[in-house]
């Protein structure tokens, strides 16, 4: 079987290298190529373009790049179009790899999109394109099996990469070590740094036991925080998020990926998250979720607190930092150990079934496995 796969940042080279694993350890002849990443290739893929081309950060590094990123993904839909496979994959980056799954899908080639985008949170219309694009969705939650089940689209649930990769702390001695994660992007950063240093302050006066760590996820604005930071007694390290968050008793995150990354080892946090007022405007209008992070919309209940733009402030952050710190947290704990085994469902040999099934009854439909 000729299997194309297209994986157009990091995250997706780690996702796609267990998929090509369990590919190949279905069958030994799949020919697996594409768009990919150091570990696709040890997983056993061809690379045919690098993922170094198209694995970009940041909107003005994208509008850098944008005339080599169209002119790369015409060279992916050009070619799949004359050496056409029996299914295309693509993992993650949607805005990239709809594209070219539309365009093959249309010449009759069976589309698989692997990690669901947050249609189910926010500008749902964008089904209709999904449903133009792709023939089988891969979801890492369960509830997407659901949204895309009520609009007639062909769904597996296979499970998340973190949960696989992260497991809930044990014998942890509480301490009152607090963790400071305000985002990757230099916008978030920026707006969330001064609130949590603010409740810094505030808490510090509180009690001046308590001890603070800022993590950063990268070197890029290190020097901007350290000025922030003044005389705080707050330490500072750039890129160890897990190590940093095993060893807190509360992080305060920024909404996002992280929140599931802190929930899946088993500590309480604080979520907070502000956006510039346009994008906010725009974005509660468009969100359908109650919820923002993550641990709330998978329990599909408050089981954190959620500080969202003018209720993310020092004070506010402050307050229920100190709650969740004086109060017993092994229910929490709890609710966190169930979100972890719920998404550990590791599935890829379920996934590569589906997949085959879906090759099989489209061969099947043209004559081909007759022929």
């Amino acid at each position: 079987m000729k299997i194309a796969i297209s994986a157009a940042e990091t995250s997706g080279d780690l996702i796609g290298s267990k998929l090509v694993q369990a590919l190949k350890a279905q069958n030994t002849d799949h020919q697996i190529e594409g768009l990919a990443g150091e570990k696709m290739i040890a997983a056993g893929c061809t690379q045919r373009w690098d993922q170094n081309l198209v694995n970009v950060m940041g909107f003005s590094e994208v509008l850098k790049k944008l005339p080599s990123l169209l002119r790369l993904r015409k060279t992916i839909i050009d070619y799949y179009s004359t050496n056409k496979p029996d299914v295309f994959i693509g993992v993650d980056a949607p805005d990239f790899n709809f594209v070219i799954e539309k365009k093959l899908k249309k010449q009759g080639v069976k589309t698989v999109h692997y990690i669901s985008p947050s249609v189910w949170a926010w500008r749902q219309s964008r089904i209709k394109k999904i449903k133009q694009s792709t023939d089988l969705v891969l979801c890492v939650f369960p509830f997407e099996v659901d949204f895309y089940q009520k609009n007639q689209q062909k769904a597996l649930f296979v499970g998340h990469p973190l949960a696989q990769s992260l497991t809930p702390r044990q014998n942890h001695i509480a301490g009152k070590n607090i963790v400071l994660m305000p985002g990757s992007r230099e916008g978030e950063v920026k707006r969330l740094l001064p609130e949590m240093l603010s409740a810094v302050r505030l808490m510090t006066d509180q009690d001046h036991e308590l001890s603070f760590h800022l993590v950063l996820a990268n070197e890029s604005l290190q020097e901007w925080a350290v000025q922030q930071i003044q005389k705080l007694n707050l330490s500072i390290s750039v890129g160890d998020a897990h190590q940093r968050i095993e060893q807190a008793d509360l992080v305060l995150v920024a909404s996002g990926t992280a929140t599931l990354e802190v929930a899946l080892i088993g500590v309480p946090m604080v979520v907070v998250y502000k956006l510039s007022a346009m994008s906010y405007f725009i974005a509660s209008r468009l969100v359908k979720s109650p919820y923002v992070s993550l641990p709330n919309v998978i329990a599909n209940q408050a089981l954190v607190p959620e500080l969202i733009q003018k209720d993310a402030s020092g004070e506010n952050i402050a307050q229920h930092a100190i709650e969740i710190l004086n109060r017993d947290n092994q229910f929490l704990v709890k609710e966190f150990s169930a979100i972890h085994a719920q998404l550990k469902h590791d599935d890829d040999d379920q996934a590569v079934k589906a997949i085959m099934d879906l090759v099989g009854d489209s061969q099947q439909s043209s004559g081909r496995v007759h022929e």
